[in-house]
């Protein structure tokens, strides 16, 4: 398990490298397709429960968002 986490965050890893060299053109365009293909993903398969590698990865990438309070005006 803990050898699973270690890949997923070095795959992570190793995809913000390539990240770092492409435009911003090509991230924005990257994310509508990927946006698209997550809609028709939820469309065509029933939702399966996340692990808690999956979890393990969406906390730290959460942590990494910008705090944002909807009640304030900040």
């Amino acid at each position: 398990m803990v050898l699973r986490l270690l890949y997923l965050i070095s795959v992570r890893l190793v995809g913000w490298l390539v990240l770092l060299g492409r435009s911003s053109a090509a991230k924005d365009l990257e994310l509508v397709v990927l946006r698209h293909e997550v809609a028709v993903l939820r469309r065509a398969t029933p939702r399966r429960p996340l692990d808690w590698a999956d979890h393990a990865v969406l906390a730290a990438l959460v942590h990494r968002l910008p705090f944002r309070c909807a009640d304030t005006d900040w």
